[in-house]
């Protein structure tokens, strides 16, 4: 199981803020400061820009990611592990307490992170080297498997509960009592100041508060009290993440993911067809209509290839304040009498649980009804759950978002061959459907989605030749004439299997299908857009947005920057023989075995940081990272690994540096880690001993050396395509209507947008000097990381620092070099600009700009706006 391409930007964006924090060595200052890049500082009169970090838990860097219902939280947790452990010194325990709010959530993730078979440990294997454990509070207390030799070499993540560690009673308060099973911490810890007053040291909240854990809080927007924030902070962690689909307003957000991703991903069932029905009964019928529906196009696929699939219906019964099991046992009696097996139907309250020990996803379970009320909260998982059919009485608002995003999860996460299959659907019976409709939407952003992802049609049936009128999106108003159903008249019910699907279905099939193809169109556009874009639209209004100057929008009505494509052969009706050209085809064929190991690590220098924490005020401590300056904190570890046969000695060497170079897609791990063996195994035994002490800076040697040699063949068979006629451009990139720089620069004239992005000074300098050119008609500063155009070839990462539009109709790339910088890489993004240039056509043109010492293909700052004037 690998991440989805919007998982993996999460990880990259917590991976950035901890470079952030390596660079500023404070969590509050680099927090800020990955905002301000990002989108500009923070403005407190106007709202805009991401709100200053909140030092919620002082003691540790505090961050939240916000991810909807059914994006995999927990997937991306168990690689965030990953990354968090990368930035901590080699000697540091790598110890987690993982938090959730609820017994079964409690249950589920031991589980997941327990099975050698589920994703989530195979995972945590692969990332950990085998060596993980998974422990409860019972396993911890009693000392089973667990003691400081044990924590030294694995990854220990201890799953509780919140309400575990508040002692609330004698159970619980066993976490906080002295223990004579973990004494064995006591001299581990005999110099640590990390010990809660008025506890016992061999406590086992003493234990974790001195094992300084990183705490992974799911679902932690019900960890916001005082009581819980006192919770965490007893923990003593160092590093805190934060999962959930609705971050509170003193959440550290560091990354989110907005709902689209999800369903391009098809991760989720989106839209959500809301229908609106005129009695209770008519409900239960559409249930049992649209559900039959449903398994005969599930049956269908499934002789064709496809998975298999059960729809399930989920019947919300009413509350009832006096004796609420009448509610739900009536309802199941009722289905019952009217020909359902009472094998499929069930029932699941707060007290009552039919579904205990039933596996909902086999194909030999028979349970195709589901009553409840709103037991079916977060933690309750099945992807079969396709259609909430709301039983509450017509005269109020329907309730429906305690339980709305259990139809939300998509079967097997992939795109179902039908649309039907691909949707969900709530179906109710309210007067005030305006109203139910904002209970929907509430339900949706508590599910991290928002109101654009429903559709919701309001239905009255009037006996007037046979015609059905539907009103959409209005509330009904019925007089006092109108016969208000407080029963289901079973009478009206039918559950005949050979009946015709009622009219009802139809149109509920007829507004699934429109709004299917109008998100896929959605979809569709999203792909032109920068990376950012969808993100920038989470946010709202917190982003200052700078528009185009009007007088230069009549310039790009036609005009799209080219773009390396790469033919291929078209092989379906939908291929279209080209692809946008990036490394991967260029490296399909790349062998790294083939690649010489010589590295020069006498340059390597000695810096290396870890997580500590430093005294910012009285009694006011903060996550810093801060130099090693001794040995003393990697030495036992060090010695560890040493003491090992030379061949395990270099395998548990190289797990630790592919640790820290990560992924260098499209380039297999396992090419990476044969490379470091052949490296690792040229060295002599206190080289290797000087790699353990000195890993960052020896990862990023072997990194360059790897990326030099993927570049050089990129390069070369990029030269070698071009000349056989199957690499060529194509118009492709336009101007967005408005700009995201972040933090902008100087005010010049002749800007393309209102203002635009920051600028060094030699950057400053060469655009002022441009744009006072008389040709020039306008200038824009090229945003990078995605955001702007670059240059696709056998580099992807070359985004010209300006774009030049001349009165000539001329696009002129611009990229400025200052003299201290290395020409290395300065040399083949010249040679990929110039390429461009020459394929683009007459009317496009690359300089690199260099102050003094240009290299070949470049030109000086005096000989670039000399030649610039000409165009």
């Amino acid at each position: 199981m690998e991440l989805k391409n919007y998982q993996s930007k999460v990880i990259q964006d917590l991976e950035t803020y901890l470079n952030y924090i390596k660079q500023y060595k404070k969590t509050d200052q680099s927090f800020n400061q990955f905002w301000e890049d990002r989108i500009g500082s923070y403005n407190a009169l106007t709202g805009e820009g991401m709100q200053p970090y909140k030092n919620t838990i002082p003691n540790a860097a505090n961050v939240c990611i916000k991810v909807p219902t059914a994006g995999g939280k927990t997937f991306i947790a168990c690689n965030a592990l990953h990354t968090v452990f990368s930035a901590y010194p080699l000697s540091m325990p790598k110890v987690v307490v993982w938090l959730v709010p609820w017994s079964n959530l409690l249950d589920q993730t031991v589980a997941a992170l327990s099975s050698p078979d589920h994703p989530y440990r195979q995972k945590l294997n692969s990332l950990f080297n085998h060596r993980v454990e998974i422990y409860q509070k019972k396993d911890l207390l009693q000392g089973a498997n667990f003691n400081p030799s044990i924590v030294q070499k694995q990854l220990s993540i201890f799953v509780m509960s919140f309400a575990s560690l508040r002692a609330k009673n004698k159970e619980d308060r066993k976490v906080y009592q002295e223990n004579g099973q973990l004494a064995s911490f006591a001299s581990f810890f005999k110099s640590s100041h990390h010990f809660q007053d008025d506890t016992e040291e061999t406590s086992l909240i003493n234990v974790i508060r001195n094992l300084q854990p990183v705490v992974v809080v799911d679902e932690s927007h019900n960890a916001e009290s005082a009581l819980s924030i006192d919770m965490l902070r007893a923990l003593n962690p160092s590093f805190v993440l934060d999962l959930t689909a609705t971050p509170k307003n003193n959440s550290n957000i560091i990354s989110m993911v907005p709902a689209i991703e999800l369903k391009k991903e098809n991760m989720v069932k989106l839209p959500v067809i809301v229908y609106n029905h005129h009695d209770r009964t008519a409900v239960v019928n559409s249930a049992f209509h649209l559900q039959r529906r449903l398994e005969l196009l599930a049956v269908e696929q499934e002789k064709t290839g496809g998975r298999y699939i059960r729809p399930i219906v989920l019947f919300q019964a009413q509350p009832n304040t006096g004796d609420e099991n009448v509610t739900y046992e009536k309802l199941k009696k009722q289905l019952i009498s009217i020909g359902i097996p009472e094998n499929q139907v069930k029932i699941k309250t707060a007290t009552m649980d039919e579904l205990k020990g039933i596996d909902l996803m086999s194909s030999t379970c028979e349970v195709r009804f589901i009553i409840t009320i709103n037991a079916l909260k977060e933690g309750w998982d099945c992807p079969f759950a396709y259609i909430l059919a709301s039983l509450a009485d017509k005269s109020s608002a329907v309730d429906v978002e305690q339980i709305l995003g259990r139809v939300l999860r998509q079967p097997y996460v992939q795109k179902h061959k039908n649309y039907l299959l691909n949707v969900s659907y709530v179906l109710t019976a309210s007067v005030k459907f305006n109203d139910t409709l904002q209970s929907i939407v509430k339900g949706l952003q508590s599910s991290g989605f928002s109101d654009n992802d429903y559709r919701g049609v309001d239905m009255m049936e009037r006996m007037d030749n046979s015609e059905q009128i539907i009103i959409e999106n209005k509330q009904l108003n019925l007089t006092d004439t109108v016969d208000i159903e407080t029963e289901i008249d079973l009478q009206n019910l039918n559950f005949d299997k050979a009946s015709v699907i009622e009219p009802v279905v139809n149109h509920i099939e007829k507004v699934a299908f429109e709004q299917s193809e109008t998100m896929q169109q959605l979809i569709a556009s999203q792909k032109t857009q920068i990376n950012d874009d969808h993100i920038f639209e989470e946010m709202g209004e917190k982003i200052r947005r700078y528009r185009l100057i009007e007088q230069h929008k009549k310039h790009l009505i036609d005009l799209k920057l080219p773009k390396f494509y790469l033919h291929t052969t078209q092989n379906s009706l939908f291929s279209t023989g080209k692809i946008s050209l990036s490394q991967e085809p260029l490296l399909n064929q790349f062998k790294l075995s083939n690649e010489d190991i010589k590295i020069d690590f006498n340059t390597t220098s000695s810096d290396l940081y870890k997580v500590d924490l430093e005294e910012v005020g009285k009694n006011d401590f903060d996550a810093r990272f801060s130099k090693i300056e001794d040995l003393m904190f990697r030495e036992p570890v060090v010695a560890y690994i040493m003491s090992k046969p030379p061949e395990r000695q270099i395998k548990d060497i190289v797990h630790q540096l592919m640790k820290i170079i990560g992924d260098m897609y499209p380039i297999p791990d396992q090419e990476i880690r044969l490379y470091i063996e052949r490296v690792l195994s040229s060295l002599n035994p206190e080289q290797l001993q000087d790699i353990l002490t000195r890993k960052d800076d020896y990862s990023k040697k072997i990194k360059a050396r790897i990326k030099h040699h993927a570049d050089g063949y990129a390069e070369q068979r990029f030269n070698d395509m071009i000349k056989l006629g199957k690499i060529n451009t194509e118009p492709a990139w336009t101007f967005p209507e408005q700009t995201v720089p972040g933090n902008v620069g100087a005010s010049i004239s002749k800007s393309l947008y209102e203002r635009e992005g920051t600028m060094n000074g030699f950057e400053t300098t060469v655009i002022s000097a441009v744009s006072a050119l008389q040709n020039i008609v306008f200038w824009h500063r090229n945003l990078s990381k995605g955001k702007g155009f670059n240059i696709n070839g056998f580099k992807s990462n070359h985004y010209p620092d300006f774009i030049l539009y001349t009165k000539s109709g001329r696009i002129i790339l611009l990229e400025t070099k200052g003299d201290d910088r290395d020409n290395s890489d300065s040399r083949s993004k010249c040679r990929l600009g110039n390429k461009w240039a020459e394929l683009a056509g007459e009317k496009f043109n690359y300089f690199m700009v260099f102050e003094q010492n240009q290299i070949e293909g470049a030109f000086s700052i005096n000989k670039s706006i000399e030649l610039i004037k000409e165009l």
